[in-house]
């Protein structure tokens, strides 16, 4: 068995200390010293003791950011959703620890707000994304691009809430399914009339050099 790291060791100790004494009541120094490192060790991997409790948003966000940048997908939410995908996976490879860190933060004010900004952080990202997409970015926050977004974070934030609280057995399979369901949220409805639905799209073409294209293709269907 690996011995566990000082960071390891520090967050075990003060979500020991959290759960005997209270948030509040609990000093980096009792940290330490249940931990047996020392201030230094501490500062090391922490600015403060609220630090300790959630989880790296910094290292997490760059992350979502890469997948965004380098994604195969073809769809934006199909993108947005693999992407945020990264962050369900980080709570549940934490286990316990982030069962712990809700059940924190849940009775805490001061923690949940920074919970709520954390989770600000991910839907502007999101948005800014979509809106890049789309080609809606002329505008600070497109309605679209906004309401997309809310609805990802949204749905991922449901079902992991489901699972920290213990109702969701197969939380990756939950959101899947909770990510097809925005996907139809937003996607165009098929036609029931019989009508004939057009696309249209922008090329760089003339329509004279486009026409037989077009023609070839509508009488193939």
């Amino acid at each position: 068995m690996s011995k566990e790291s000082p960071r390891g060791r520090l967050a075990q100790a003060a979500f020991d200390l959290f759960d005997e004494r209270g948030y509040e009541q609990t000093t980096v120094d009792e940290i330490t010293e249940r931990a047996g490192l020392g201030r230094t060790t501490f500062f090391r991997y922490y600015r403060s003791k609220e630090d300790v409790i959630f989880p790296d948003h910094d290292r997490l966000l760059d992350l979502v950011k890469d997948r965004l940048q380098t994604t195969s997908h073809r769809t934006v939410l199909a993108a947005v959703s693999d992407a945020v995908r990264l962050v369900l996976l980080h709570y549940l490879e934490e286990g316990d620890l982030a069962r712990r860190r809700y059940a924190l933060t849940s009775t805490v004010p001061t923690l949940r707000d920074r919970e709520i900004a954390s989770v600000a952080r991910y839907q502007r990202l999101f948005r800014e994304f979509i809106a890049n997409w789309t080609g809606d970015a002329t505008e600070p926050a497109s309605l679209r691009a906004e309401v997309m977004a809310a609805a990802v974070v949204a749905a991922h934030n449901h079902v992991l809430r489901r699972w920290l609280r213990g109702e969701c057995p197969d939380a990756t399979g939950e959101f899947d399914e909770a990510m097809r369901q925005v996907v139809s949220m937003f996607a165009a409805p098929a036609s029931t009339d019989g009508g004939t639905t057009i696309v249209a799209f922008r090329t760089s073409q003339d329509i004279d050099t486009l026409l037989p294209s077009l023609r070839r293709l509508v009488e193939g269907c």
